[in-house]
């Protein structure tokens, strides 16, 4: 079942056109690979939620304990080495609670993307420079393949436009695609949401450099939860089953 799985979602996001043209079984499998893959992300997520609780508290309780301990240090009751360890401590489980966070933003576009893949696999098979809108995405087939440096100049361009680092979610594979079974080795995806000036502006100069994305706008029915910009072809298959 996982082979076959496997191999449906492939089809599904990585044949573009193609999946119009498949019938009978071979659709039912790919319509349960897709559901499949959702269904693993979001137990991910829940899981992820039910952490944050306990990683706050664990924050709040080493940040009052840091504080304390300054206190402490400048009173001469404790060594400032002492009060820099409960620093450190802190810090740590701010990040820690930070990182939860972050994943699960990433776990919102991996949802996003499996959610639209029927309509990425729908859509006529693109030709170099088509673009194609839809309600809920949007993508461009570009002849340029992604690349680091394309990476590069992407973020030269957003840091001299608006001032701010690049809002990248995932850098090539991560931990998360590895888990869920995306291949996303050859793209990034970028927290924007398309419809802003932001996103507009990248998917712009995207295409004036004629590299190819999908701009995802979120689940139906939620808002814009998942919202990004996925720069490179499609995650086409999967490499692993979820676990």
């Amino acid at each position: 079942m996982a082979a076959a799985w496997m191999a449906a979602l492939s089809l599904a996001l990585g044949a573009g056109a193609a999946g119009a043209q498949i019938r009978g079984p071979s659709a039912e499998a790919l319509e349960a690979a897709r559901v499949e893959q959702a269904r693993v992300a979001r137990e991910y997520r829940a899981s992820l939620e039910r952490l944050i609780p306990f990683q706050e508290q664990a924050a709040a309780r080493a940040t009052a304990t840091a504080q304390q301990r300054r206190e402490f240090a400048a009173r001469g009751i404790l060594s400032r080495l002492e009060a820099e360890d409960s620093e450190r401590i802190a810090a740590a489980a701010r990040a820690a609670a930070d990182a939860t966070r972050a994943s699960i933003a990433q776990v919102d576009e991996v949802i996003a993307e499996a959610e639209a893949a029927p309509e990425v696999a729908a859509l006529p098979l693109p030709e170099p420079g088509d673009l194609r809108e839809l309600p809920t995405l949007i993508r461009y087939a570009g002849a340029s393949p992604w690349s680091a440096a394309v990476t590069a100049r992407l973020q030269q361009f957003f840091v001299e436009r608006f001032g701010r680092p690049l809002p990248l979610s995932a850098a090539g594979q991560t931990a998360l695609h590895d888990r869920l079974g995306f291949d996303h080795r050859n793209a990034i995806d970028v927290a924007v949401h398309p419809d802003s000036l932001e996103g507009q502006a990248m998917m712009a100069w995207l295409r004036a450099q004629g590299v190819s994305f999908l701009a995802f706008r979120g689940r139906v029915g939620g808002a814009s939860t998942g919202a990004h910009i996925h720069v490179g072809e499609p995650s086409p298959r999967l490499t692993a089953s979820p676990r």
